[in-house]
């Protein structure tokens, strides 16, 4: 069951990362096909056939695909929980669960800690984002203290 963004009170994706996956992406894409293009240039002694070199340019296009999935990354918070896409599948996580939403000193992204020392990462909120991760941070712990009063009351 998916449930659309107008339905959740934030979504947050990162800033830069997406924009590095576009361009290495786009680099091992069209290096795969180049280099399938010239695989025949010059005689070298192997034999190369149309297919190796169709195969060439098709990996090229797979690990393109691959790297794509990096730009995927999104962190979804609202009265049904915290919902957390990070590759390829979205853990929704009802605020019940939600002990603390944490960045711990020198890791490179978010988590959102759960009972028994667990965790789920967030990679939507990565620290290479500066200050929109400070933000964002200050935005699910905002809606943290709204949904789970509990937590905040000492």
């Amino acid at each position: 069951m998916t449930t659309a963004d107008s339905d959740w009170d934030v979504v947050l994706r990162p800033r830069l990362m997406p924009y590095v996956a576009y361009v290495a992406a786009f680099v091992i894409a069209t290096t795969g096909i180049v280099v399938g293009f010239l695989l025949k240039i010059r005689y070298t002694g192997a034999i190369i056939q149309p297919a190796d070199q169709v195969a060439m340019g098709g990996l090229g296009v797979i690990l393109a695909a691959a790297i794509l999935l990096l730009a995927t990354p999104r962190v979804r918070a609202g009265r049904a929980g915290i919902g957390v896409r990070n590759i390829l599948t979205e853990r929704i996580v009802p605020w019940r669960d939600v002990v603390d939403v944490s960045f711990p000193r020198g890791a490179r992204w978010a988590r959102v800690d759960l009972p028994d020392y667990e965790y789920v990462p967030v990679l939507a909120i990565q620290s290479i984002d500066g200050e929109r991760a400070v933000v964002s941070m200050d935005a699910l712990r905002d809606l943290l203290a709204q949904y789970r009063p509990d937590l905040t009351q000492e």
